[in-house]
């Protein structure tokens, strides 16, 4: 049987009190990430259904998704029925709803569109992983569901940014409480969760040592702390370890491993060829230390050159390098130029094509291999090539959307991201390192 830990059965405390006793309470729970948020709703929904076995009553419960939450969260369920003796006494329809006798949970999507509307809810109702649902949804379609019974609603999940509907529950709760005394918002982040679970502290331990305590993914997911809508990238301190003590170079050094990041400018063709509002192709070269660490050692910009013209030089650059492994800019007009490299160069080079979640994985992974201090630029030397980079990562802004992805740019007020992005696909080059060389050809 499954044992609740401490604050686990605080909430089921209070959520079971609020159904029994009418009182109709909206409850915001916060949990750090794998603390056992899911097994606590599941063992609430059990609790529920077994009391109004005998009269009857609907549970509803919303996932950002389908598949795989709402399915995940069924099968949970299904899973505890199975373990307190209800085998043959439940069963499913229609592949959302579970009964129990007259008892029912329903298991819904709050996808913007997924048609929800009609259901009703008169045991309790369950908004899990809260950041990630439309505010609009929720209040147009969920939210009159328990109205007709004044019923008991929970809003479960892990902090994200000061926008979302999980934050918005959260500070109403908080004034609710003050003037009641009636706890209505739970939160417990990782410190908590790993007193009752020494194996979690461990692990904990060692993503906040691989991601960084700053890193946004830490902060939301485990320490409970939200993050600003907008804002900068990187931090100054953050700046701070981005800038090396190791020399510019214009050649590599025999026997070293290089790296490089390819992004290439938006359009080929335009009226003014030199523009300076236009993007440039950028391509970052990095040596890559045995520690996995990409010490950059130089950048090349070229504004209003046409991708075929540029092959040659890519090319000659490349090789010039011996770079092993090269990340590609292999979005829309960009993929003609990493199938001529790949031709050229075979698997070491890569592509990248850019998507809202692709972009959000690469922001996040630049963030991780900052605070690691696995990507640095060389030493200041007065050249235009290292003022560019400096200022383009000092003016990165940062956009966390509801999704919990992650959006970053240059403000084009502030000018342009070019070699941000090459950057960044640099250091996506290190979640794919080459073998460190030992000298000999490059092959």
């Amino acid at each position: 049987m499954i044992k609740l830990r401490p604050y686990q059965l605080d909430i089921a405390r209070a959520v079971t009190d609020s159904v029994m006793n009418r009182r109709g309470l909206t409850l915001s729970v916060e949990i750090a990430r794998q603390g056992g948020k899911n097994e606590l709703s599941a063992i609430i929904e059990l609790t529920l259904l077994t009391a109004h076995m005998g009269k009857g009553g609907t549970i509803i419960k919303a996932s950002p998704t389908f598949k795989p939450q709402t399915v995940i969260s069924m099968e949970r369920l299904k899973q505890r029925l199975d373990d307190w003796g209800f085998a043959l006494f439940y069963r499913s329809e229609l592949g959302y709803i579970v009964h129990l006798g007259p008892a029912r949970c329903v298991f819904l999507s709050a996808d913007e569109s997924a048609n929800v509307v009609g259901h009703t809810a008169d045991i309790l109702l369950e908004i899990d992983e809260a950041q990630d649902i439309s505010k609009d949804k929720y209040t147009k379609e969920f939210r009159p569901m328990g109205s007709p019974t004044n019923c008991t609603t929970v809003l479960y999940g892990t902090t994200w940014d000061e926008t979302t509907l999980l934050e918005e529950a959260k500070q109403t709760n908080l004034e609710l409480q003050k003037k009641d005394g009636i706890q209505r918002h739970f939160a417990y982040d990782w410190q908590e969760v790993a007193r009752h679970n020494p194996a979690y502290a461990q692990y904990v331990e060692s993503e906040r040592a691989r991601l960084g305590e700053d890193h946004p993914l830490f902060r939301t997911q485990y320490a409970l702390l939200p993050i600003a809508g907008g804002g900068r990238l990187i931090s100054n301190t953050q700046l701070a370890m981005l800038m090396g003590t190791h020399p510019r170079l214009t050649s590599p050094n025999s026997g070293e491993t290089h790296i490089a990041g390819l992004d290439l400018a938006g359009q080929e063709e335009t009226t003014d060829r030199a523009s300076p509002s236009r993007d440039s192709t950028a391509l970052t070269i990095a040596r890559m230390t045995a520690r996995q660490e990409a010490q950059i050692l130089n950048i090349y910009t070229w504004l209003g050159t046409r991708h075929t013209d540029l092959w040659p030089q890519l090319l000659h650059i490349l090789k010039l390098w011996r770079c092993r492994r090269l990340v590609v800019d292999a979005t829309g007009i960009g993929e003609p130029t990493y199938d001529y490299l790949y031709r050229q160069l075979g698997p070491r080079v890569m592509p990248f094509k850019f998507t809202q979640v692709s972009k959000s994985e690469l922001g996040f992974h630049l963030l991780t291999t900052v605070n690691q201090g696995n990507i640095r630029l060389w030493s200041p030397d007065g050249s235009a090539e290292h003022a560019q980079a400096f200022n383009q990562l000092r003016l990165a802004r940062s956009q966390y959307r509801p999704s919990q992805t992650l959006n970053f740019f240059v403000d084009p007020s502030d000018g342009h991201d070019d070699i941000l992005m090459s950057i960044a696909l640099c250091a996506w080059a290190l979640k794919y390192p080459p073998k460190i060389a030992t000298g000999g050809s490059y092959d």
